[in-house]
């Protein structure tokens, strides 16, 4: 059996004035019906007057409700896709790189968790730090395999190419309005608290708090695995290296946040 499906303008409308008919021609017939003294009748329409206004007001709400909850669900459903789609495009990304076992689901996860010791609640202001530390390396979907997986040491020419990596980032985000407000992360994270970083050599509270706080997680996570061109350093060396770099590298509040809460930062990376 063929079901019509009509758009919710429509179908709104179509109920409401169905319903609104139905009650006057009924209500008009009782009316009619039960009363025959005229001033009787004049108060009983007032009434009715009265209630079909509060009944076509229910009667809208509930329709409208029902159709704005739809287009929630159906726009959720299109967001959960979406994020589903770039979890597994960054995947790709890490197994052709090379990157450790669950390096992207590791970072994002510490990256949130310390973002909201760092007092930040807003969710969707969240979900912008999770997106743009799932997408923190997507420019290097433009820098050669040659230079991402060289086990030695870059010169400066590959070190300038891959420097790049930031800028490709911003080029495809900044394109793609569901993507655009994740940027700050991608676009960001090797800037340093004393301006010696790139892209733009941003200096303090002017790089976005997202990436000051992904680079502290970023660079942890950098050194305590092994990578194609180093071994994983001993824990207490990438601690005492993070403290060095404090108010150089990274933001001094960040790290004194990140070490205060050390223990419950690494075990939502190992747990979830």
């Amino acid at each position: 059996m063929m079901k019509i499906k009509m758009k919710p303008q429509y179908r709104i409308v179509l109920i409401y004035l169905l319903l609104g008919s139905l009650w006057i021609f009924l209500s008009d017939i009782g009316v009619d019906y039960l009363l025959e003294n005229k001033t009787d009748v004049t108060f009983v329409q007032n009434i009715k007057g009265w209630m079909f206004i509060i009944f076509t007001g229910i009667l809208l709400f509930f329709l409208i409700r029902k159709a704005v909850n739809e287009k929630i669900e159906i726009n959720n459903q299109l967001i959960s896709g979406y994020d589903q789609t770039i979890r597994g495009w960054v995947h790709v990304m890490d197994l052709r790189h090379k990157e450790t076992k669950d390096h992207t689901t590791r970072v994002t996860l510490m990256t949130v968790e310390l973002a909201r010791l760092m007092a930040v609640d807003d969710s969707k202001a969240l979900k912008n730090i999770e997106r743009g530390a799932v997408l923190h390396d997507i420019g290097k979907i433009g820098i050669p395999d040659a230079i991402l997986l060289k086990p030695g040491k870059l010169d400066a020419q590959e070190m300038s190419m891959i420097r790049t990596h930031t800028q490709i980032a911003y080029d495809i985000l900044a394109n793609i309005d569901f993507l655009r407000p994740c940027a700050d992360i991608p676009y960001f994270h090797h800037e340093k608290w004393d301006g010696s970083g790139y892209p733009t050599g941003l200096k303090g509270e002017a790089i976005p708090l997202a990436a000051r706080i992904f680079a502290v997680i970023d660079v942890w996570d950098a050194l305590i695995h092994p990578r194609v061109y180093k071994d994983a350093w001993p824990e207490e060396k990438v601690i005492d290296y993070i403290q060095t770099e404090s108010g150089k590298h990274f933001d001094p509040e960040v790290v004194r946040v990140f070490m205060e809460h050390y223990n419950q930062i690494k075990r939502v990376a190992l747990f979830g």
